[in-house]
């Protein structure tokens, strides 16, 4: 349990640092650091999630090409 504990507080630590990387390229990092995650409207939050899914799935296709291209049938 100890280790599932520290396994989820080093998730949450990525998570939390992809999504402010994520904030930082579609330029909202400044409005975040002034009023804070609490103040952003229900479209900006949706863009920053909706980019780190797009990240997220093309990170998993390019693992699966990768992968895939190596193996013979």
């Amino acid at each position: 349990l100890k280790d599932l504990v520290l396994l989820l507080s080093q998730l949450e630590r990525i998570l939390d640092r992809f999504k402010y990387e994520t904030a930082e390229e579609l330029g909202l990092l400044d409005k975040v650091k002034e009023k804070g995650w609490e103040n952003m409207t229900t479209y900006e939050c949706g863009k920053i999630g909706g980019n780190m899914v797009r990240k997220l799935i093309r990170e998993a296709e390019t693992s699966l090409f990768t992968n895939s291209a190596g193996e013979e049938d």
